[in-house]
């Protein structure tokens, strides 16, 4: 069976590009609608021991890392070594190539805006509203706010009801270190158990607000400090996939050194490292409070892009287009309350 093509639209270039999906038949095999609650392998598949077992396979192992790992990724999938801070030669396993550092400081620039908010990974990126009045409302297609912040955080609810967000998704072929969006101060960070359901399209449509069942951590940040975003509260949610086995928490001020593993009262800058996903396909969702962002136009127009065949598209039932993002690119802008001229709340470096 031939299965359906998934595009996205190349944002510096705007053509509309066909996604080779990794492990697509078989994850497709096994998120069909008619095996998906039924089937003891789905739930199998969906496993940590299975998850941790695929990614010890096909990252881990030496002899297999280097055959079927390494060379795939780089002939295949076009990894860019060229930007990695390592040299080549040394990027000689899957794993490797998967935690990979670049010199981001060169090949990822930021605006200088202090108000800009950036992309926090090399992904493609739907931005949603939970808002009915919102052109971009999405009621639930992805998560449901309560499962993915965690129905204990109460207050957290109640801070993003009715909020935006936006969903990037990182391909196994992407850098997968993520990037503080935002500069403020963390709150409060968590981590919920889960599933390890795939990032896969195909499985996204089928298992109803899937990012909100898999295993991740959530980070809230306060933006509305001084050298803050001035976007009001940010939760930046790192959610593991098929053959993720963790999210290393690792800030990094300057390049790479001296990485921290954030605790609350921490300020984080944006653009800096934040995290590591472990080998696999990851999501990233940030949640916004409500009118308090701005989505670029873009973005919000390659959604309803009417050239493009999305399978999110066709699960859903109305146009959404993903766009590829490099991580410290521009995704919006602060607005409303929190923009310049908004009372500081404190000094940062108290």
């Amino acid at each position: 069976m031939k299965l359906p093509q998934h595009q996205y639209i190349e944002r510096d270039t705007r053509r509309v590009m066909t996604e080779r999906l990794y492990g697509d038949r078989i994850i497709s095999y096994f998120y069909n609608s008619e095996r998906e609650q039924t089937s003891a392998l789905f739930r199998a598949l969906s496993s940590p021991y299975v998850s941790t077992l695929l990614s010890l396979v096909n990252y881990e192992l030496p002899g297999l890392s280097r055959l079927a790992g390494a060379h795939r990724f780089v002939r295949q999938l076009g990894v860019n070594l060229s930007e990695c801070v390592e040299p080549p030669e040394r990027l000689n396993t899957a794993k490797k190539i998967f935690e990979r550092k670049i010199r981001y400081w060169e090949t990822r620039p930021m605006p200088e805006d202090p108000h800009a908010i950036v992309s926090p990974a090399d992904g493609r990126v739907l931005v949603g509203s939970l808002s009915e009045t919102s052109q971009i409302f999405l009621k639930e297609k992805f998560f449901n706010l309560d499962e993915l912040l965690g129905p204990e955080y109460s207050q957290w609810l109640q801070a993003f009801a009715g909020g935006d967000f936006a969903v990037f998704r990182l391909t196994p072929d992407k850098y997968h270190y993520n990037h503080m969006p935002v500069a403020g101060r963390v709150l409060d960070i968590y981590e919920i158990p889960g599933c390890y359901h795939p990032a896969n399209p195909s499985a996204v449509v089928t298992v109803a607000t899937p990012y909100s069942k898999n295993k991740r951590v959530v980070t809230i940040i306060d933006t509305d400090r001084i050298g803050g975003t001035h976007v009001g509260l940010v939760a930046m949610i790192e959610i593991v996939a098929l053959m993720i086995g963790d999210i290393v928490q690792s800030y990094s001020r300057k390049r790479y050194e001296s990485p921290q593993f954030i605790l609350p009262g921490m300020f984080l800058e944006k653009g800096c490292p934040k995290s590591l996903y472990r080998p696999g396909s990851s999501t990233d969702v940030l949640v916004f409070q409500k009118n308090r962002v701005h989505f670029c136009d873009d973005i919000i127009a390659n959604m309803r892009h009417q050239g493009a065949c999305s399978r999110y598209s066709q699960g859903f039932g109305s146009q959404l287009v993903e766009t590829e993002v490099s991580v410290r690119s521009l995704i919006g802008h602060a607005t409303g309350d929190g923009c310049p001229g908004a009372e500081e709340k404190e000094n940062h470096d108290a």
